[in-house]
């Protein structure tokens, strides 16, 4: 439909897909004028290769692989600090320390990556805390403080929901280096988490 040039099929796509669009665009250039005209950016180059999409892909895949590409474009235009090879290049450094792999469920479990259980202190933290909207402050500014690489992968599996099969094929990387940023990703998350709830004991 969208090659016929139906106006509603695409502006449904646009209302499916722009938040997650411009959430994951912010990664690469933060300011959010900026990220809002590589979203444009990237529509635009949607509509110019319609003809070009052989559907080797699905469709979303290859949307986001045109953003993406748009993305890191702008930011080694817009010279943000972050190194454009951070942005470029999402191979894994094994060697980086994180926690123990045993407190996230494996993956013949029903939730695979998930955390296995809450540290000792958390099951004395109500519900209601969890919930804060502190809570939800720590956990933003911790995932804005991870690498681009483990932010990304990070906000498209856990927040936007996005299957591992997706996530590597629009970040053009391997299954297995998929899981280790979210695993590192994660593990950071939940020692910011930690350290929030342990300096605030009592409150």
């Amino acid at each position: 439909m969208l090659r016929n040039g139906n106006e509603d099929a695409f502006i449904f796509l646009i209302d499916r897909y722009r938040t997650t669009m411009l959430r994951l665009a912010m990664i690469y250039v933060p300011e959010h004028a900026v990220a809002e005209e590589v979203v444009q950016e990237a529509w635009l180059g949607v509509l110019r290769g319609l003809n070009r999409f052989e559907g080797r892909s699905s469709l979303k895949t290859w949307i986001f692989r045109i953003l993406t590409n748009c993305a890191k474009t702008r930011a080694l235009r817009e010279r943000h600090s972050v190194p454009f090879s951070s942005l470029s290049d999402l191979e894994v450094n094994f060697d980086e320390p994180t926690v123990d792999p045993d407190r996230f469920l494996p993956s013949d479990s029903q939730l695979p990556g998930q955390w296995a259980s809450l540290p000792a202190a958390w099951d004395e933290i109500p519900e209601k805390r969890l919930l804060s909207k502190e809570t939800y402050a720590c956990i933003m500014s911790a995932t804005d403080a991870l690498p681009p690489s483990q932010r990304t992968v990070i906000t498209l599996h856990d927040i936007e929901g996005w299957a591992s099969e997706d996530i590597c094929n629009v970040l053009g990387i391997t299954d297995k280096n998929q899981r280790v940023l979210l695993h590192r990703a994660r593990s950071k998350v939940r020692r910011a988490l930690e350290q929030y709830f342990d300096e605030n004991e009592g409150m």
